[in-house]
């Protein structure tokens, strides 16, 4: 059973606020088939402790003003090293480079669907999923871009 809608919402929500603040290699998984108990892993990059804590604050931040959604658990913001987010039906990794790249959670999640994450600077994310999902957002993708061709 795939992920529930509202839970990619959120966690498209929590891309955004990262990459607001600059979060390398943002990716995220549908984790639902393989855990019964969280929908899906959003996991992002930052280049410092500070960096890392900065992204962890400003996703809560955004999907509690956006969606009144508050973590039920928190870890790791005193070290910065590895923040784990816990929503319940999603988790957020905000982790340092050096530690992400030691422990590999893309490996362990690899055989798991990504998530498209509409991030605006696809650059920063880790994976690129050129094929939607669905036919609606096949066709929402497509009108997005006659408009942006059609505004040049």
């Amino acid at each position: 059973m795939p992920a529930a809608q509202d839970s990619i919402d959120s966690v498209r929500i929590a891309a955004q606020a990262a990459d607001s603040i600059k979060a390398t290699d943002i990716v995220a998984f549908d984790v639902s088939d393989m855990i019964g108990i969280t929908d899906a892993f959003l996991i992002a990059s930052g280049s410092s402790d500070r960096q890392v804590v900065a992204i962890a604050d400003e996703i809560e931040r955004q999907l509690h003003e956006r969606r009144h959604v508050d973590a039920r658990n928190c870890e790791g913001k005193t070290e910065g090293e590895w923040v784990l987010l816990d929503f319940g039906d999603f988790v957020v990794h905000v982790m340092l480079d050096d530690k992400r790249e030691y422990y590999d959670l893309e490996r362990l999640w690899a055989d798991c669907p990504a998530i498209d994450l509409h991030l605006e600077h696809p650059e920063t994310s880790g994976t690129v999923n050129p094929i939607a999902e669905n036919a609606d957002a096949a066709d929402e993708l497509a009108d997005q871009t006659v408009s942006s061709v059609e505004g040049r």
